[in-house]
């Protein structure tokens, strides 16, 4: 068992940390948690039981393995506060910052120090997140399966090269809204008809995490699965057409696009 140390305790970190002591993962006094709010910390501390620390420094110098869990503009202040903390205790770290590559991480500590880049999405906060895992060239398979079990504590991982970082953020990171957008037009469509919005949203909103679970459990293409639900001249099959005569495939494509094209520019 690693002792874990935050270095910020905003909403993703709170999430991870729920996550981690929730499933059993780790245990509150196997974490160490510091962030510039102490409210933050303080309720941390009541929630999970977490230990607390006076400074991101502290924090690395106790852990064996420190998350960096803070806005990706202020990596150039913290980083090198924790740089001769890290290496002397020989600590790993674990970056949750949107946007900022392992050689831009690495390049404000020391080569020694092992640094595995972690992207989760918003629906970590109720333990759903889909996140993406790579690490440093010396960041051992020790490292990266602790970082992916950490991952698969609050939703699910996958190790992708980091040259697959952007594109996963835009299917993993940028999709829950698509998928909001999705839900609320169904249930817009079904007030139209009648239907109280609050019931709509629930039933849409179930609809939707029975789908994904489908998709993953059952084995099945998609389409076998619509196919599954088409019947001969009945009203799937007319839903499914109007869909793909107003673009919905070419629209997904291209607000994923878009999104990448984004990210580039950035």
């Amino acid at each position: 068992m690693k002792k874990l140390g935050f270095i910020g305790c905003g909403n993703m970190a709170s999430a991870i940390i729920k996550g981690a002591v929730s499933s059993g993962f780790l245990s509150g006094g196997d974490i160490i948690v510091f962030d510039t709010d102490p409210a933050k910390t303080q309720k941390a501390a009541e929630r999970f039981s977490v230990c607390l620390a006076a400074s991101a420094e502290e924090t690395a110098e106790s852990a064996e393995v420190t998350v960096l869990a803070v806005k990706p503009q202020v990596f150039p202040a913290v980083l090198p506060e924790i740089k001769e903390a890290l290496l002397k205790n020989g600590s790993a770290l674990i970056s949750i910052g949107a946007g900022k590559t392992l050689e831009y991480i690495g390049s404000f500590l020391s080569e020694k120090t092992a640094v595995v880049r972690v992207m989760p999405n918003i629906n970590a906060k109720v333990g759903a997140s889909m996140s993406a895992v790579c690490g440093s060239a010396n960041a051992g398979k020790e490292l990266v399966e602790f970082t992916i079990e950490l991952c698969r504590s609050f939703g699910e991982a996958i190790q992708l090269p980091e040259e697959q970082f952007p594109l996963f953020g835009v299917i993993s990171g940028c999709s829950p809204a698509f998928s909001f957008m999705y839900i609320d037009a169904m249930a817009r469509a079904a007030v139209k008809y009648g239907m109280s919005k609050k019931d709509a949203l629930k039933i849409s909103a179930q609809a939707v995490l029975g789908s994904a679970r489908t998709v993953l459990e059952d084995g099945s293409h998609p389409w076998e699965l619509i196919d599954s639900v088409c019947s001969p001249g009945g009203t799937t099959i007319e839903g499914v057409a109007a869909l793909e005569k107003s673009g919905f495939d070419a629209a997904v494509a291209g607000a994923v696009e878009a999104a990448l094209e984004k990210d580039r520019k950035l």
